[in-house]
């Protein structure tokens, strides 16, 4: 089934840049830059909007890292364009993205909690598309703390999951690194649960 490619262009490098929708995001390509003369054109004198082969390396990684299984992802534009990557031009960050159907599970610290996946059908595995491990926002896993104002996010590799039934990972700084000291934090992954296959291959009898 095929997922409908989104793009959100933000021209103010004082903006922050928003991608949501009802899935996870997968970043699929990202431009911090100018490949035209239109897009973000508007009150611009002519010498700005000429370089149209202009872009940031690593603009992709970058979005991937922040905003890769997450519903919603905001990043500052201004975390980009250090070196320059055309001094005189006006340049905008656009991203191209897709929202995958997915399933979250978020996880308080010091606690345990297992990714479990839903068996609609015999043989289903865990698939994981991004995890992270941090805070970005003052109202997740905050019964009974103290108001968090820092935001850290870490994103983490979790390949071990992939391919098992069911998952269990124990939050605690002793599995991470910690993004943010004396912020409370918490684990949110985005998964699917797919249809594992096997092939048996049979071989003819001799005769």
């Amino acid at each position: 089934v095929g997922v409908a490619p989104e793009m959100v262009v933000t021209c103010d490098v004082d903006t922050v840049h928003r991608l949501n929708d009802i899935g996870v995001i997968s970043v699929q390509a990202a431009l911090y830059g100018r490949a035209d003369s239109e897009t973000c054109s508007e009150g611009r004198p002519p010498s700005e909007l000429a370089n149209t082969l202009c872009s940031q390396d690593g603009t992709a990684d970058v979005l991937k890292r922040r905003c890769d299984g997450k519903r919603v992802c905001e990043v500052s534009v201004n975390v980009f364009g250090t070196p320059d990557p055309c001094v005189g031009t006006f340049k905008y960050l656009q991203t191209n993205y897709t929202c995958l159907p997915a399933s979250q599970s978020r996880v308080c610290r010091k606690l345990k909690q297992s990714v479990t996946v839903h068996k609609y059908y015999e043989g289903q595995v865990i698939s994981v598309y991004g995890a992270t491990y941090g805070r970005y926002d003052q109202t997740t896993c905050t019964y009974r703390r103290a108001h968090s104002s820092m935001y850290s996010l870490m994103t983490l590799c979790l390949h071990s999951c992939n391919g098992k039934n069911s998952c269990i990972i124990k939050v605690d700084s002793s599995m991470f690194e910690d993004p943010c000291v004396g912020t409370y934090k918490y684990l949110e992954v985005a998964y699917i649960c797919e249809l594992f296959c096997s092939y048996i291959f049979f071989h003819p009898a001799e005769t």
